[in-house]
């Protein structure tokens, strides 16, 4: 069962009670991240997320990690380009611990100078393991190439200047400006007294004043470029990124277009991983996946190849995009990408921590629940007519982007544009 209710400081609290589960899982979700930042701030969001973890006034790191052990849990948080998020799994009965726990961490964290120090070369060795696995390294590229100088760009990670440079006030700043109550929602889903829950939320996340008026991220819309960009690295392989503009997550046209990107290259009968692997053998990995953000989207294709099929390669995908972009599909195949996708999403919702971040993008994107009979009702909507002009509109090569890292010569790829 779902609920939600707004806390007197302004957080948004949305839970669903999961009965059969034993476990319950709760996550702090704040609506920045590194699209947020200025070019001055790049890799802020991610910094201090994983200062979170670095010590209290109540605890050390040491005793953080052995706390959560100790309940036999896990705790962990990510930074994505419009979000930061914290979150913590135990056993349902661990669940005022955890709640205890998160909210130390989220609101009594010291950032102190030496852990800060420490923490620097941490995430330097992170964006060093970017640096030396092509199929992330040649996605940051990607992304960079396409949205050229947005905010949505930049590496999530930051650049090595900025990490280098940072201070505690910088960070402590960057808190104040957009740690604000109003972008702030908890998501707790599995196993829970409903009555119980609401009095560990409102004491836990419920102190401190609401802000005046709700803080604004001040974001713009991206633009999506076209072109080829070419980045020389000595691999086995050429890493392939191919690129068009998508649409945003909430966007009424979301579920044919993620029907599209199934049947081009979303699952293992994709046109793409049987036309280009399982025919041919030019490529072990090829797949297309959609990025939704709140203002603009993205569709993109991933494949990596020996040097000497670049080409080939890149004219299949052309070929295929070409001619959904022109044909549609097929009703055959429309249906199966449709039940392969009810299948998946009902499948990744089983665990609590699914239906936690499930909760807190239904909010932070619509405002509102998407409870799955809808979101399977939207699926099954999807017919022939709507795909072929989805399929019209975004499947067209006039702004194609196309990015290869690796042993590639200086003309290739260049006929493609």
């Amino acid at each position: 069962m779902y609920r939600k209710l707004v806390l007197d400081n302004g957080v948004r609290v949305v839970t669903e009670r999961m009965p059969t589960l034993k476990s319950v899982t709760v996550g702090v979700w704040v609506n920045t991240g590194s699209r947020d930042e200025q070019s001055s701030q790049a890799g802020y969001s991610h910094f201090i997320e994983h200062m979170l973890f670095k010590g209290t006034r109540r605890r050390s790191s040491a005793e953080i990690s052995r706390e959560i052990d100790a309940l036999g849990g896990e705790m962990n948080a990510f930074t994505s380009r419009e979000t930061t998020t914290y979150y913590v799994k135990v056993l349902d009965q661990q669940l005022q611990r955890a709640f205890e726990l998160l909210s130390d961490l989220f609101h009594h964290s010291r950032f102190e100078s030496k852990d800060i120090e420490k923490e620097k070369q941490v995430v330097l060795e992170e964006i060093r393991m970017v640096q030396d696995d092509p199929e992330d390294l040649v996605q940051e590229l990607h992304m960079g190439q396409v949205l050229r100088r947005h905010p949505l760009g930049r590496s999530i990670l930051g650049r090595e200047k900025t990490i280098r440079g940072l201070r505690r006030q910088d960070l402590l700043n960057y808190i104040e400006t957009y740690y604000d109550p109003w972008q702030t929602v908890v998501s707790i889903a599995g196993n829970f007294e409903q009555t119980k829950l609401d009095r560990l939320v409102a004491r836990y996340f419920g102190k401190g004043r609401a802000a005046k008026a709700a803080h604004t991220n001040g974001r713009c819309p991206p633009d999506v470029h076209g072109g080829v960009l070419l980045k020389k690295k000595r691999l086995e392989q050429v890493h392939l990124c191919l690129g068009l503009k998508g649409v945003p997550a909430g966007h009424q046209d979301r579920y044919a277009l993620y029907t599209l990107n199934n049947v081009l290259g979303g699952s293992v009968s994709s046109r793409l991983f049987q036309e280009v692997r399982e025919k041919r053998g030019l490529v072990y990995s090829i797949y297309s996946f959609l990025s939704g953000y709140s203002d603009g989207g993205m569709i993109t294709v991933y494949a990596a190849t020996r040097p000497k099929e670049v080409d080939r390669v890149v004219d299949l995908v052309c070929r295929e995009i070409r001619q959904i972009g022109i044909k549609g599909v097929e009703r055959k195949e429309l249906e199966r990408a449709k039940t392969q996708m009810k299948g998946s999403l009902m499948l990744s919702l089983e665990s609590s921590h699914s239906r936690m971040s499930k909760l807190a993008k239904d909010e932070l994107t619509h405002g509102r629940h998407m409870s799955l009979e809808d979101m399977l009702a939207h699926i099954d909507r999807v017919n022939e007519e709507q795909v072929i002009n989805v399929g019209r509109q975004f499947f067209k090569l006039d702004s194609l982007a196309i990015t290869g890292l690796g042993p590639l010569a200086s003309r290739s790829l260049r006929a493609h544009r």
